[in-house]
């Protein structure tokens, strides 16, 4: 004897949606891949998504100052390069 298997909602959903026939096939898997990814990386690309590579002692610096400033690691840099390019960041010495 089968056993039935029991559905949540969202899988509910997604089986009537099926069976309503809203589903189609996407056509060539690997044509729309290549561009879906061209969207993300223009997406990216137009958000200002910046990669860069740090040193481990100037990352446990950073992670530390952002900490005591209470930002996350991401807005903290955001924040000093911000003002360095707008020229309120100056020279100061270190502790």
């Amino acid at each position: 004897m089968a056993r039935k298997l029991e559905l949540n909602a969202d899988e509910r959903e997604l089986r009537n949606s099926y069976e309503r026939g809203e589903w189609r096939s996407i056509g060539s898997l690997k044509e729309n891949l290549q561009q879906y990814e061209s969207y993300a990386t223009s997406a990216l690309e137009n958000d200002g998504l910046v990669s860069i590579i740090l040193s481990n002692e100037d990352l446990t610096a950073i992670r530390q100052k952002a900490t005591e400033a209470g930002m996350s690691n991401r807005m903290f840099i955001a924040k000093i390069l911000h003002e360095f390019v707008s020229g309120r960041l100056f020279n100061m010495p270190h502790s």
